[in-house]
């Protein structure tokens, strides 16, 4: 039996792993990954930018288990739940989350300093900034005419550890909580994805059945994506050791529903170029999140193998490996982590993810106690008055 506890130090020793996995190889296609590093399987390499000179790296430092802002933020999120004890919204995402990344400064890796958050964050992750805290917006239009992309799915995963076996509960608090910074499908998938980390905690719950919970909760071209992807990978099953031929089959089929491809770095000559890329849309889709499912499905749970595919089949590697990571380190739990992995990100990053994930297990439980026993007196008072009457 896997207990409570390691399965939430599963999803949190998972989006540190898969974050400084991925973080190595970001933006790089999968024929640049294979070129450079042959397949990337642990996360003691050098960061490709490594020897670069500091101002075209951004005076960043990557690599042998540095994580970006999907742990960062991630981190933020639980600090929010600590300090509340209880469900959140996109009001809370005004006041309190906003507090914790852009006013509390903290070691930000990296950086290799102390800082806000905020100024390590990717311009859409910022985006909340200007509309929350100096424009005042109404919190629930918080998302409204952000660029459209993975940045809430990234660090949704304690919603759905707070909301541990029910995805309904989960989907409806990360689209709530959610929409003070994302919108359209880039929203969306923050519901599918805290939906699925929810059901993975359940005891009985299978691989199938995770999958499943995506795709009926997931809405326009997200279930679309995940479908396609999902169908895609039960047929691939049979070339699953053709690496390359699974990441070519991937992409093509996700083109129809995020058409950038492998174009998505930003320069100078796209500047004024109309674009569908990152724009809202009912028939597009992230590509992260059903990429994440489909190495999910053709690798049957299993999770470094999972994983890995999902890091060497290139471009938004890091948020790729984190949702991969979220969903099977709940399923797994953290037996699933060689202690020495979880000591190097510890001691790379300045952090102790057994800290974090003991907050956010004390902080879960509190609030799940409170929600059995508003459900127990519901219950009640629904049996006193007979809702069954004619």
């Amino acid at each position: 039996m896997i207990s409570f506890k390691e399965r939430i130090e599963g999803v949190v020793f998972g989006t540190a792993y898969g974050d400084a996995l991925g973080a190595t190889v970001e933006k790089l296609t999968s024929a640049e990954i294979k070129k450079k590093y042959g397949r990337v399987e642990t996360i003691n390499v050098p960061w490709y930018k490594e020897n670069w000179e500091p101002e075209r790296r951004l005076y960043r430092m990557r690599g042998y288990g540095i994580y970006t802002d999907d742990t960062l933020m991630t981190e933020a999120l639980i600090n929010v739940y600590s300090r509340l004890s209880r469900h959140i919204d996109a009001y809370d995402f005004a006041r309190e989350f906003m507090k914790e990344i852009a006013f509390r400064p903290r070691y930000i890796p990296e950086l290799g300093k102390e800082a806000l958050i905020i100024d390590r964050l990717f311009y859409p992750d910022k985006f909340p900034f200007v509309r929350h805290t100096l424009a005042n917006c109404e919190p629930r239009e918080g998302g409204t005419g952000n660029m459209v992309n993975c940045g809430a799915a990234m660090y949704i995963a304690p919603i759905g550890v707070i909301n541990a076996c029910n995805p309904a509960a989960a989907y409806n608090e990360a689209i709530s909580f959610a929409s003070g910074h994302q919108c359209s499908y880039g929203l969306e998938a923050a519901g599918v994805l805290a939906a699925t980390v929810a059901k993975a905690f359940e005891t009985k719950a299978t691989i199938e059945e995770i999958i499943d919970t995506a795709i009926e909760f997931a809405k326009d071209g997200t279930k679309s994506a995940i479908i396609a992807i999902v169908e895609l990978a039960k047929k691939l099953k049979n070339n699953s050791k053709d690496k390359d031929f699974v990441i070519s089959e991937f992409h093509k089929a996700i083109k129809e529903f995020s058409p950038m491809g492998d174009d998505i770095n930003r320069n100078i000559d796209k500047v004024g170029k109309p674009s569908n890329y990152y724009t809202p849309s009912r028939i597009f889709s992230i590509e992260e999140l059903p990429i994440a499912l489909g190495y999910i499905v053709i690798n049957d749970g299993d999770f470094y193998e999972s994983i890995n595919d999902g890091i060497n089949s290139g471009r938004d590697t890091d948020s790729i490996g984190v949702m991969i990571g979220v969903i099977l380190g709940a399923f797994h739990g953290s037996r699933v982590f060689k202690r020495e992995i979880i000591e190097t990100i510890n001691t790379k990053n300045k952090t102790d993810l057994y800290k974090t994930s003991e907050k956010l297990k004390l902080c879960a439980q509190k609030i799940n106690k409170h929600d059995l026993e508003k459900l127990y007196n519901r219950t009640r008072n629904l049996e006193e008055i007979d809702i069954w009457e004619e």
